[in-house]
Formats: structure tokens, sequence, C-alpha cells
């Protein structure tokens, strides 16, 4: 297939896979802080990298890499079961031959996923550039976003139509076999992968530079609705990401992370605590009057602010590991326990 095909068939299943995820569904009332309702994708990076990119403040410089250079290196396995006869590979050769290399960056459609600050957020110190999607589409015409479907073995629709046109030999049949085997290659991940969350962009060459060893994609910087720095992030971090921000007219955040909930909320220049879900960004209705932490219910205090001195004491008084501490024999105790649990552990 010539490369303008495999862009417009990447495309197309990109954008059908938009259309099929943006079906009508009941909607809660969400506050979108962008101030417009439409999609917002993600991008976790460190501060180093994201200095690089926004060294120009008005144009964003986003890595892209060809699939063969991804970091998964299985991706390409979830086409069809490669274990066929000489004559099903030997077919799947002629139609398919080497994946065409197309110019693929990757988000997040959620800016509180934990590994990801963990991973590509340098342990939470880094910064997240959330995207306006619409906006992106404007300024690359060509380009496609799709989700990526997470699964645990290769599709068997895709392994019918390869029998098809190994055995039948019509040409749409090859011609369905290619657009099937390109979407996957690009739209595909082992669940292993699930929590990224990912939706991907696939572009053209035409659409990227080259700059020594890397393949950029710039984009002007009104793409970025909103900059988010990371819970653990220095000062410096902060200052620069909300003068960029400043600069170009998006929203700042900070991700805090949560002292009673292993989900973590985001905090605007105003003091205002949200939370993120499919539907974007919604503000808290309740927070803790001491420490703001965001509550589920009304209450006045979160569980650790309502600590008070007389919980304090009845915990010391009524721990019995205090009372055998105070009587010496604590260690004792320890290494009684410690191979009691030697025995009972399962051989």
């Amino acid at each position: 297939m010539h490369l303008a095909g495999l862009v417009q068939t990447v495309t197309f299943f990109a954008k059908t896979r938009k259309k099929a995820a943006t079906s009508p569904k009941p909607q809660m009332q969400a506050l979108e802080i962008g101030g417009r309702m439409s999609s917002k994708i993600y991008k976790y990076m460190g501060v180093d990298v994201f200095k690089l990119a926004l060294e120009d403040p008005s144009i964003c410089s986003l890595k892209c890499s060809y699939p063969k250079d991804f970091n998964d290196p299985y991706e390409l396995f979830l086409t069809i079961n490669f274990e066929q006869s000489p004559e099903m590979l030997a077919t799947y050769n002629e139609a398919i031959g080497d994946l065409p290399q197309l110019p693929t960056t990757c988000f997040s459609k959620s800016p509180g996923v934990i590994p990801m600050w963990a991973h590509y957020g340098h342990g939470h110190t880094g910064i997240v550039l959330e995207f306006d999607e619409e906006r992106f589409s404007e300024r690359f015409p060509n380009i496609g976003f799709g989700d990526i479907d997470y699964k645990d073995s290769p599709s068997d629709d895709l392994l019918d139509m390869l029998s098809r046109a190994c055995y039948i030999g019509k040409p749409r049949y090859y011609y369905l076999l290619q657009r099937g085997v390109f979407s996957a290659a690009y739209y595909t991940k082992h669940s292993h992968w699930s929590y990224e969350q990912e939706r991907r962009l696939v572009a053209s060459d035409d659409d990227v530079e080259i700059n020594g060893n890397l393949m950029l994609l710039k984009s002007p910087s009104d793409c970025i609705s909103a900059i988010i720095v990371g819970g653990k992030a220095d000062e410096d971090a902060k200052g620069s990401a909300k003068e960029l921000a400043d600069h170009i007219g998006a929203n700042y955040l900070e991700l805090k992370i949560s002292r009673i909930s292993p989900n973590p909320y985001f905090v605007d220049t105003d003091g205002v605590r949200y939370k993120h879900d499919e539907d974007g960004f919604e503000s808290y209705d309740f927070v803790c009057d001491k420490c703001g932490e965001p509550l589920r219910e009304d209450n006045d205090l979160c569980s650790f602010c309502a600590i008070e001195d007389y919980h304090i004491e009845n915990a010391f008084v009524n721990n019995p590991l205090r009372m055998i501490a105070e009587l010496g024999n604590i260690e004792e105790y320890y290494r009684s326990m410690n191979s009691v649990g030697k025995r009972n552990r399962p051989k």
C-alpha cells in the first residue's frame, strides 16, 4: 500500500474509533476548566523535557517515533496468530510486507495515572501538558488520533480475513487484511499496558521536522490548554510552569497526593480542588476545613484532621505492644511471632 493510502487508512480507523467512543451517552455535570467542552489528551514528561519542548514558548515540540522504535517490541504480535501454515504466512507477507513507518507520538486520556507520573513524570517531579485535541486536529488536518485497544491475544477476525485472502484470493480480502493489520499495528497493545489509558497520534513525514536524532512534531502552543505539575515538583519547576501557563493563556494546576485516597487530586491557582475522570475535570463539592483535602461527604474535617488529643491518648493507652515493651519483653515477643510465621509459611 502506498504511504498516502496508509495515512488515510490509519486516519480512517482513528476517526472511526473516535466516533464510536463519542456516541451519545448520559453526561454528568462536569466543570471543564478549559472553558469549552472538547476532548483533552495528556503528555507526561520530566522538567528537562518540558523546558526543551517549549524553549520557544510559541511552539511545543513533541518527539515522535516510528513503530520499529516503540518501547514495546511485542506490539506488532497482536495482529494475527503467527503459528500458521507456510501458505498462510506467505500470503500475509505478500499482502502486508514490511509495515510502513509513520511518525507516532503517544498521549494518555488521564492526567492522574500514578505509574505514568512515576515513570515519565520522573517520580512525580515532572509535568503533564493538557492538549486540546480539537485544536490539534485543526492545525494538522491530516493526522489521525485513536484510542489504544488493549488485548491479550491477536484478532480472530484478521486471521479469518487472512484465510480468505489466501484461499479465495479476491482483491477485497487483501485490501481489508491490509487495513485491519495496519490499524492493529498502530492502535493495539497488550493489556499489561492498559494502565496508560493511551491515545495515539499518527502523522505523516510531512508533518514532522528532523532535528539531529529527533523527529519532532511542532505544534502551536495554543493547543496546550493546561499545564499540570507533579506532587513532588520543586519550586523551580512550579515557577517555570506557572510562567509559561500565564504566557500562553493556559490553565495552571498542581497535582496533590491525597492522604485518604489512592487517587490524586488537582488544585488551581484559586485553591479550587478538582478530580478527573472520563468526562474531564470536575470540582469537589466538599473539602476539609483544616487541610483542604477533598471529601466525598459533607463533613467539616477529613478523617486525619478529625483526630483529637483524647483519640491519641486512648490509642497510646490501649496499645498492648507498649505494655510488653515496658516489661522488657518486646524483642522476645517479636522473635517468637516471627518463628511462628516461619513455621506456618507454605512450603
